[in-house]
Protein backbone atom coordinates (compact mmCIF):
# COMPACT_ATOMS: atom_id res chain seq x y z
CA UNK A 1 0.00 0.00 0.00
CA UNK A 2 2.90 2.38 0.85
CA UNK A 3 4.30 1.59 -2.43
CA UNK A 4 1.64 2.43 -4.26
CA UNK A 5 0.82 5.81 -2.52
CA UNK A 6 4.59 6.88 -3.27
CA UNK A 7 4.19 6.05 -6.95
CA UNK A 8 0.64 8.09 -6.99
CA UNK A 9 2.84 11.03 -5.61
CA UNK A 10 5.45 10.47 -7.81
CA UNK A 11 3.05 10.79 -10.75
CA UNK A 12 1.17 13.52 -9.25
CA UNK A 13 4.53 15.43 -9.00
CA UNK A 14 5.52 14.17 -12.58
CA UNK A 15 2.11 16.06 -14.18
CA UNK A 16 2.40 19.05 -12.11
CA UNK A 17 6.26 19.23 -13.46
CA UNK A 18 4.69 18.65 -16.74
CA UNK A 19 1.87 21.27 -16.40
CA UNK A 20 4.38 24.02 -15.79
CA UNK A 21 6.69 23.12 -18.34
CA UNK A 22 4.33 23.03 -21.03
CA UNK A 23 2.79 26.95 -19.23
CA UNK A 24 6.57 27.86 -19.97
CA UNK A 25 6.51 26.78 -23.32
CA UNK A 26 3.99 28.74 -24.47
CA UNK A 27 4.59 32.16 -21.95
CA UNK A 28 2.07 31.19 -20.02
CA UNK A 29 -0.35 32.98 -22.03
CA UNK A 30 -4.44 31.97 -22.30
CA UNK A 31 -5.49 30.56 -25.43
CA UNK A 32 -8.00 32.30 -27.29
CA UNK A 33 -10.85 30.59 -28.29
CA UNK A 34 -11.32 29.47 -31.81
CA UNK A 35 -14.90 30.53 -33.61
CA UNK A 36 -16.27 27.38 -34.19
CA UNK A 37 -18.97 28.67 -36.17
CA UNK A 38 -16.31 28.63 -39.06
CA UNK A 39 -16.72 24.98 -39.23
CA UNK A 40 -20.13 25.16 -40.87
CA UNK A 41 -19.42 28.27 -43.06
CA UNK A 42 -18.18 26.91 -46.79
CA UNK A 43 -17.54 30.73 -47.93
CA UNK A 44 -14.90 30.95 -45.05
CA UNK A 45 -13.40 26.98 -45.57
CA UNK A 46 -12.94 28.37 -49.19
CA UNK A 47 -11.33 31.30 -48.16
CA UNK A 48 -9.25 29.50 -45.82
CA UNK A 49 -8.49 27.08 -48.65
CA UNK A 50 -7.22 29.67 -50.70
CA UNK A 51 -5.41 31.31 -47.80
CA UNK A 52 -3.03 27.82 -47.35
CA UNK A 53 -2.70 27.49 -50.91
CA UNK A 54 -1.03 30.89 -51.18
CA UNK A 55 0.55 31.22 -47.75
CA UNK A 56 1.47 28.01 -46.35
CA UNK A 57 1.63 25.46 -49.37
CA UNK A 58 4.62 27.34 -50.46
CA UNK A 59 6.52 25.54 -47.68
CA UNK A 60 4.45 22.90 -46.10
CA UNK A 61 3.15 20.10 -47.58
CA UNK A 62 -0.33 18.59 -46.76
CA UNK A 63 0.52 14.85 -48.25
CA UNK A 64 -2.53 13.55 -47.06
CA UNK A 65 -5.21 16.09 -48.98
CA UNK A 66 -5.94 15.73 -52.65
CA UNK A 67 -7.12 18.61 -54.36
CA UNK A 68 -10.07 16.80 -55.48
CA UNK A 69 -11.32 16.80 -51.76
CA UNK A 70 -11.99 20.11 -51.92
CA UNK A 71 -15.40 19.64 -53.84
CA UNK A 72 -16.56 18.77 -50.35
CA UNK A 73 -16.31 22.95 -49.05
CA UNK A 74 -18.54 23.51 -52.30
CA UNK A 75 -15.86 24.14 -55.23
CA UNK A 76 -15.72 22.46 -58.47
CA UNK A 77 -12.89 20.90 -60.16
CA UNK A 78 -12.64 24.18 -62.64
CA UNK A 79 -12.58 26.27 -59.50
CA UNK A 80 -9.78 24.09 -58.04
CA UNK A 81 -7.47 23.78 -61.24
CA UNK A 82 -8.06 27.96 -61.60
CA UNK A 83 -7.37 28.84 -58.36
CA UNK A 84 -5.70 26.69 -56.02
CA UNK A 85 -3.46 24.24 -58.17
CA UNK A 86 0.28 25.92 -58.29
CA UNK A 87 1.95 23.14 -57.76
CA UNK A 88 0.90 20.41 -59.67
CA UNK A 89 -1.48 19.71 -62.77
CA UNK A 90 -3.66 16.98 -61.81
CA UNK A 91 -7.00 17.88 -59.42
CA UNK A 92 -6.25 13.88 -57.78
CA UNK A 93 -2.93 14.77 -56.48
CA UNK A 94 -2.04 15.42 -53.17
CA UNK A 95 -0.94 19.02 -52.12
CA UNK A 96 2.75 18.83 -51.77
CA UNK A 97 4.54 21.91 -51.12
CA UNK A 98 6.98 23.40 -54.30
CA UNK A 99 9.86 23.81 -51.69
CA UNK A 100 12.67 21.60 -51.59
CA UNK A 101 13.07 19.65 -48.41
CA UNK A 102 16.61 19.46 -47.99
CA UNK A 103 16.83 23.26 -48.92
CA UNK A 104 14.06 23.80 -46.57
CA UNK A 105 16.18 22.41 -43.72
CA UNK A 106 19.17 24.13 -44.50
CA UNK A 107 17.29 27.46 -44.29
CA UNK A 108 15.35 26.93 -41.27
CA UNK A 109 17.25 24.52 -39.19
CA UNK A 110 14.29 21.76 -39.67
CA UNK A 111 11.76 20.56 -42.51
CA UNK A 112 8.71 22.66 -42.22
CA UNK A 113 6.13 19.66 -40.86
CA UNK A 114 3.21 18.70 -42.78
CA UNK A 115 0.01 19.96 -41.95
CA UNK A 116 -2.51 17.52 -43.11
CA UNK A 117 -3.06 16.91 -39.34
CA UNK A 118 -1.60 19.78 -37.18
CA UNK A 119 -5.06 20.84 -35.94
CA UNK A 120 -6.03 17.68 -34.51
CA UNK A 121 -1.96 16.71 -33.27
CA UNK A 122 -1.59 20.20 -31.75
CA UNK A 123 -4.54 19.39 -28.98
CA UNK A 124 -3.31 19.14 -25.69
CA UNK A 125 -4.58 19.36 -22.19
CA UNK A 126 -2.02 22.74 -21.81
CA UNK A 127 -2.71 24.26 -25.05
CA UNK A 128 -6.56 23.13 -25.32
CA UNK A 129 -8.30 22.45 -29.04
CA UNK A 130 -6.06 22.35 -31.74
CA UNK A 131 -8.25 24.76 -33.47
CA UNK A 132 -7.50 27.45 -30.26
CA UNK A 133 -3.78 27.08 -30.29
CA UNK A 134 -3.30 27.25 -34.15
CA UNK A 135 -5.92 30.62 -33.78
CA UNK A 136 -3.71 32.18 -30.82
CA UNK A 137 -0.60 31.04 -32.47
CA UNK A 138 -1.13 32.91 -36.05
CA UNK A 139 -2.30 36.37 -33.90
CA UNK A 140 0.66 36.55 -31.66
CA UNK A 141 3.91 36.94 -34.01
CA UNK A 142 5.79 40.00 -33.18
CA UNK A 143 8.97 41.72 -34.49
CA UNK A 144 12.29 40.46 -32.78
CA UNK A 145 15.19 41.78 -34.45
CA UNK A 146 17.45 39.31 -31.83
CA UNK A 147 16.05 36.27 -33.88
CA UNK A 148 17.26 34.98 -37.03
CA UNK A 149 13.94 35.65 -38.90
CA UNK A 150 13.58 38.66 -37.43
CA UNK A 151 10.02 37.66 -35.74
CA UNK A 152 8.98 36.02 -32.69
CA UNK A 153 6.00 34.56 -31.22
CA UNK A 154 4.00 34.62 -27.78
CA UNK A 155 2.21 31.55 -28.37
CA UNK A 156 5.97 29.63 -29.25
CA UNK A 157 8.73 31.23 -28.28
CA UNK A 158 12.00 31.84 -30.14
CA UNK A 159 9.89 29.52 -33.46
CA UNK A 160 12.49 29.56 -36.24
CA UNK A 161 9.04 30.02 -38.58
CA UNK A 162 8.84 33.68 -40.31
CA UNK A 163 5.55 35.55 -40.10
CA UNK A 164 4.35 35.12 -43.44
CA UNK A 165 0.85 37.00 -42.97
CA UNK A 166 2.77 40.18 -42.03
CA UNK A 167 2.22 42.24 -44.90
CA UNK A 168 -1.48 41.32 -43.85
CA UNK A 169 -1.21 42.01 -40.07
CA UNK A 170 1.32 44.76 -40.31
CA UNK A 171 4.23 44.98 -37.73
CA UNK A 172 3.92 44.59 -34.11
CA UNK A 173 6.34 44.59 -31.55
CA UNK A 174 5.94 43.10 -27.56
CA UNK A 175 5.71 44.89 -25.19
CA UNK A 176 7.19 43.50 -22.00
CA UNK A 177 7.77 44.86 -18.05
CA UNK A 178 10.21 43.69 -15.32
CA UNK A 179 8.18 42.88 -11.65
CA UNK A 180 8.43 41.41 -9.22
CA UNK A 181 8.19 37.30 -9.08
CA UNK A 182 5.38 37.10 -6.61
CA UNK A 183 6.52 33.93 -5.47
CA UNK A 184 10.12 35.15 -4.82
CA UNK A 185 9.64 39.02 -4.52
CA UNK A 186 13.86 39.34 -4.95
CA UNK A 187 13.42 38.11 -8.16
CA UNK A 188 11.90 39.93 -11.19
CA UNK A 189 10.07 38.50 -13.70
CA UNK A 190 9.54 39.41 -17.92
CA UNK A 191 5.76 40.23 -17.99
CA UNK A 192 3.94 40.44 -21.37
CA UNK A 193 2.03 43.64 -21.40
CA UNK A 194 0.53 43.70 -24.88
CA UNK A 195 1.60 44.16 -28.64
CA UNK A 196 2.22 47.94 -30.46
CA UNK A 197 1.71 48.15 -33.97
CA UNK A 198 4.71 49.70 -35.57
CA UNK A 199 3.18 49.73 -39.16
CA UNK A 200 -0.25 48.76 -40.34
CA UNK A 201 -1.21 45.88 -42.13
CA UNK A 202 -3.48 45.58 -45.71
CA UNK A 203 -6.19 44.56 -43.14
CA UNK A 204 -7.94 45.63 -40.10
CA UNK A 205 -7.41 43.73 -36.98
CA UNK A 206 -10.72 42.83 -36.88
CA UNK A 207 -10.29 41.30 -40.96
CA UNK A 208 -7.28 39.51 -39.87
CA UNK A 209 -8.64 37.91 -37.40
CA UNK A 210 -11.50 36.74 -39.56
CA UNK A 211 -9.11 35.71 -42.25
CA UNK A 212 -6.52 33.44 -39.58
CA UNK A 213 -10.12 32.54 -38.21
CA UNK A 214 -10.93 30.69 -42.11
CA UNK A 215 -7.46 29.57 -42.39
CA UNK A 216 -8.01 27.71 -39.19
CA UNK A 217 -11.58 26.47 -39.98
CA UNK A 218 -9.86 24.82 -43.14
CA UNK A 219 -7.20 23.41 -41.25
CA UNK A 220 -9.24 21.75 -38.56
CA UNK A 221 -11.40 20.68 -41.57
CA UNK A 222 -8.65 19.22 -43.49
CA UNK A 223 -7.74 17.04 -40.72
CA UNK A 224 -11.61 15.00 -41.25
CA UNK A 225 -13.44 16.35 -44.04
CA UNK A 226 -16.06 13.63 -43.27
CA UNK A 227 -16.16 15.37 -40.15
CA UNK A 228 -19.74 17.37 -40.84
CA UNK A 229 -20.88 13.83 -42.32
CA UNK A 230 -20.04 12.43 -39.11
CA UNK A 231 -21.83 14.77 -37.00
CA UNK A 232 -24.70 14.80 -39.16
CA UNK A 233 -25.32 10.55 -39.17
CA UNK A 234 -25.10 10.42 -35.96
CA UNK A 235 -27.96 12.63 -35.29
CA UNK A 236 -29.88 10.58 -37.38
CA UNK A 237 -28.30 7.56 -34.95
CA UNK A 238 -29.27 8.88 -32.06
CA UNK A 239 -32.97 9.61 -33.31
CA UNK A 240 -33.35 6.14 -34.37
CA UNK A 241 -32.05 4.66 -31.07
CA UNK A 242 -34.09 7.00 -29.14
CA UNK A 243 -37.13 5.86 -31.17
CA UNK A 244 -36.26 1.92 -31.11
CA UNK A 245 -35.74 2.27 -27.20
CA UNK A 246 -39.43 3.55 -27.26
CA UNK A 247 -40.42 0.81 -29.57
CA UNK A 248 -38.64 -2.16 -27.71
CA UNK A 249 -39.77 -0.79 -24.10
CA UNK A 250 -43.46 -1.57 -25.60
CA UNK A 251 -42.70 -4.21 -26.92
CA UNK A 252 -41.14 -5.62 -23.66
CA UNK A 253 -44.19 -4.40 -21.21
CA UNK A 254 -46.64 -6.48 -24.28
CA UNK A 255 -44.41 -9.75 -23.78
CA UNK A 256 -44.29 -9.57 -20.30
CA UNK A 257 -47.90 -8.63 -18.71
CA UNK A 258 -49.09 -12.22 -19.26
CA UNK A 259 -46.48 -13.65 -18.26
CA UNK A 260 -46.92 -11.57 -14.59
Amino acid sequence: MKKLFAKLLTAMALGLGMVSSATAAGGGIEWDKFPKEKMTDMAALQNGAKLFVNYCLNCHSAAYMRYNRLRDIGLTEEQIKANLMFATEKVGETMKAAIDPKQAKEWFGAAPPDLTVIARSSASASKGSGADYLYTYMRTFYRDETKATGWNNLAFPSIAMPHVFWELQGVRTAKYVDEKDPHDPAKTVHVFKGFEQVTPGTLTPRQYDDAVADLVAYLQWMGEPAQGQRFRLGVWVLMFLGVFTVIAWRLNAAYWKDVK
